[in-house]
């Protein structure tokens, strides 16, 4: 019997799964273990939001299958989120789509739209889903940059001069996970000029679209006359409610990759259980009053981190958006490694954090670090981290 399956050889082993099987054991021994390793949200969704689940779940007719596309009431809902947000007019009908999150969308619209062997750009480092939703399709990944600089312009001409077959889709992702890069409306102006020219279809990652700071609001590439020619756009609710686990994101846009990714998840799946969706209606229509205040939670946040973990000994570059910070390694342990550095952490000053290695190849010399402890625990893993500098050297000068 054949056990060497041909997916499952082009997925090498999550090399953060590794990280986190160490804090699972660290736990499990009774170590008190300040993750900051997964981007988890720590506070739970608006109580309106949870007494709707509440609500339509005690309906007896609330529990056969729902649908695949998504209700009619949460389609118009994120219809009616992209009309305020962005200034950007969406058919509920034709230009969304629910999905179960967006990394499950993503997934889905590789499958439905890759043959083996086609080329697709994604950035490096990346969220793993960017590249290897469509390896498992079948297709060969060429990496292009994070950085919105002239280095990625010319890193998108050279792909489509040099690589064959020629490449199909552009993936991107801003703000990015895990970088926290972003990038500007005439960024986008570009890359829709680009793609119409070279023909090629954009996959834009919106997800943490709510978790920008400093006044910055992140633009959508749709923003763009033109855009639903060649983009859609993926966002989930995860971050911006605090509904990570209910697993319900959207996609948008180009009417002929959402037919795709529709007709796709209609052999997979029926939809997210409907109370979760209209639970997902009442997040979207509801007061957005909890929208600006989980901004501002995750901004003290960054402001604290940055601030104590600069004064443990290890600058950070603040994120201008996202949850999480990209932080290079302290330059005297740089020859460790992510991958080691963030054993180390874990297991001499009980913090975990994101090897940057397990975003791509270019993420080597960094970690991921989330904002998802409160002030307090995030103050306390960086004594930790002061502690545990000191034993190797590295102090505040030094760092």
């Amino acid at each position: 019997m054949d056990t060497d399956f041909y997916r499952i050889k082009r997925l090498p082993p999550y090399v953060i799964a590794e990280v986190n099987a160490m804090r699972a054991a660290a736990r499990a021994e009774g170590r008190d273990i300040i993750d900051l390793g997964m981007g988890n949200p720590d506070q739970p969704p608006p109580q309106h939001v949870i007494d709707k689940l509440c609500e339509v779940a005690a309906k007896p007719d609330a529990h056969g299958y729902s649908q695949s596309k998504g209700i009619p009431g949460l389609r118009k809902a994120q219809a009616n989120y992209y009309a305020r947000r962005f200034g950007v007019d969406l058919d509920p009908e034709r230009e969304v789509v629910v999905t179960l999150g967006s990394k499950e969308g993503l997934a889905s619209l590789a499958s439905a739209i890759t043959a083996p062997g086609d080329t697709i750009l994604a950035p490096n480092p990346s969220y793993p889903i960017h590249t290897f939703g469509f390896i498992i399709a079948g297709a060969s990944i060429r990496s292009v940059p994070t950085t919105p600089d002239e280095n990625y312009w010319r890193a998108l001409d050279n792909a489509v001069a040099f690589t064959v077959p020629r490449p199909t889709v552009l993936v991107v992702n801003f703000p990015s996970n895990p970088t926290a890069e972003t990038v500007d409306l005439a960024f986008y102006e570009r890359l829709v000029d680009w793609a119409r020219f070279h023909k090629i279809w954009v996959l834009s990652d919106l997800a943490y679209s709510e978790l920008y700071y400093d006044g910055k609001p992140t633009p959508s590439i749709l923003q763009v006359p033109g855009a639903k020619e060649v983009a859609i756009e993926f966002t989930s609710l995860s971050k911006t409610y605090g509904m990570a686990g209910w697993r319900i994101g959207f996609a948008v846009g180009n009417t002929t990759l959402i037919a795709a990714l529709t007709r796709v998840k209609s052999y997979i799946d029926y939809g997210a259980f409907t109370p979760i969706q209209a639970a997902a209606c009442a997040a979207l229509n509801g007061p957005q009053d909890c929208v600006e205040q989980t901004r501002q939670m995750y901004h003290r946040r960054r402001d604290v981190m940055i601030d104590a973990f600069g004064r443990a000994g290890w600058d950070i570059p603040a994120p201008p958006a996202s949850m999480f910070a990209w932080a290079p390694l302290p330059p005297a342990l740089k020859e460790m490694g992510s991958m080691e550095f963030a054993k180390q952490l874990l297991t001499h000053a009980q913090v975990a954090v994101a090897p940057g290695v397990g975003y791509g190849e270019d993420g080597e010399g960094y970690v991921r670090i989330g904002l998802v402890e409160n002030e307090q625990r995030l103050r306390q893993a960086a004594r930790n981290v002061k502690r545990y500098l000191q034993s190797m050297g590295v102090n505040a000068s030094a760092a």
